[in-house]
């Protein structure tokens, strides 16, 4: 018998008597929950905290590692467990199912068996650094003399081990695919909507132009033949040929833009010319243009991309910019061409992404990185608030087109 020191109501001591074994249950139960604690802290046993009426109760979770590898199972993605240094600990059937190989022989093994020696360097950085928020790479499995499988991997550290590593491996092949599709659907759409511009430029140039400059010829001849006595007469007539020569001008300048006929006549070089000085007689900003000298024509859809890429540039300086001053810089070493667009205006946050920049330039960015891609190039944008703008988009040549100049 344990006996405790206890005050009583009336001020006086009594002496109470406990067993010694209540005593100990007592102290086994204190214990058991603070193990329970300790482990629900730690993330070794799962529970759920539930708020009833008789307070706050958990329940753990028996077997749930059994449902939780039943549901590793069932996914559609690659799911393993790694040690540090690559050792599959534990992998999927759907993992074992995309790298054609039994599973009892991925257990066990190396996951860098089925990376080539670039990736393999990657994800042993990725080991080595890995953020508790995990990373993302996408990289090749190599699959013996099978083609290579391409792959998004998500890892992150397992927090109750700090050795291992939890990996999902997504198949890419079905989204490369619909990327693919979606590009050539696209390209297809500038395709005919680059006919279509041809075929309206054609039709202003040939049809609406030549009228236009007929009436400005009859309305000249109209004035001539007003004598002097006829003064508001022969000044509205003068004041109408004035405003059918700026109608002419502006149509024109609507075709040249849909299809300069200087750029199949005369190549890149002499429509960036000709662009940045109307550009520049239009707004007032100062446009300076250095272009290498090509001694062979590029490829025209490279030329046109290039051309339609300066064009939208121009367009957001103007709309959007207010800048001053603008450099355009066309340069090309070996197989590669690149072209430079920068300007001192307001500049934006280029971190955003386009759809969100709510009539900042952002469709027009989007259209030219769409271009460039089509190409095989690559379109990058540095913007710098109350600084300035810089576009530069760089499209690989074929080896025919490549020499040097």
């Amino acid at each position: 018998m344990k006996q405790t020191l206890k005050s009583s109501k009336a001020g006086t001591l009594k002496f109470q008597s406990v067993s010694v074994s209540a005593f100990q249950r007592l102290t086994a139960r204190l214990a058991e929950a603070e193990e329970t604690i300790r482990a629900i802290r730690s993330g070794e046993v799962d529970v759920v905290v539930v708020t009833a009426k008789q307070g706050v109760q958990m329940f753990t979770l028996e077997g749930a590692g059994d449902a939780y590898r039943v549901l590793i199972e069932s996914m559609n993605e690659g799911a393993l467990t790694l040690t540090a240094d690559q050792t599959i600990l534990y992998a999927n059937q759907c993992f074992a199912r995309m790298v054609k190989c039994p599973l009892e022989q991925v257990l066990g093994s190396s996951f860098r068996r089925f990376l080539s020696a670039a990736d393999q360097v990657t994800l042993r950085l990725l080991l080595q650094w890995a953020e508790p928020a995990g990373a993302k790479i996408q990289v090749l499995l190599e699959l013996g003399d099978r083609a290579p499988l391409s792959v998004q991997i998500s890892l992150r550290p397992l927090v109750h081990s700090g050795a291992t590593f939890g990996m999902v491996v997504t198949d890419l092949t079905e989204a490369r695919r619909h990327e693919e599709l979606l590009r050539a659907l696209t390209q297809r759409v500038v395709e005919v909507q680059e006919a279509e511009r041809g075929r309206v430029a054609l039709e202003l140039h040939d049809g609406i132009t030549q009228l236009l400059c007929a009436i400005l010829v009859r309305s000249q001849t109209l004035a001539d033949r007003l004598s002097a006595h006829d003064g508001p007469a022969r000044r509205e007539a003068l004041q109408l040929r004035e405003l059918l020569g700026q109608t002419a001008g502006e149509v024109e300048r609507i075709s040249r833009n849909l299809r300069p006929s200087i750029l199949d006549e005369l190549g890149l070089v002499a429509v960036l010319r000709a662009t940045s000085a109307e550009f520049a007689d239009r707004t007032g900003v100062s446009v300076k243009l250095a272009c290498v000298q090509l001694t062979t024509r590029l490829p025209a859809n490279t030329e046109l991309t290039l051309y339609r890429i300066l064009q939208e540039a121009l367009k957001n300086v103007g709309q959007h910019a207010r800048a001053r001053h603008v450099a355009v810089n066309l340069t090309k070493r070996g197989n590669l061409v690149r072209l430079t667009i920068k300007d001192d205006g307001i500049g934006f946050d280029a971190e955003r992404h386009p759809a969100d920049r709510k009539g900042k330039g952002g469709l027009g960015l989007l259209g030219m990185s769409e271009r460039a891609t089509y190409m095989g190039g690559a379109l990058t944008v540095k913007s710098v608030r109350r600084v300035g703008t810089e576009i530069e988009v760089r499209i690989p040549l074929a080896p025919s087109a490549a020499a040097v100049d």
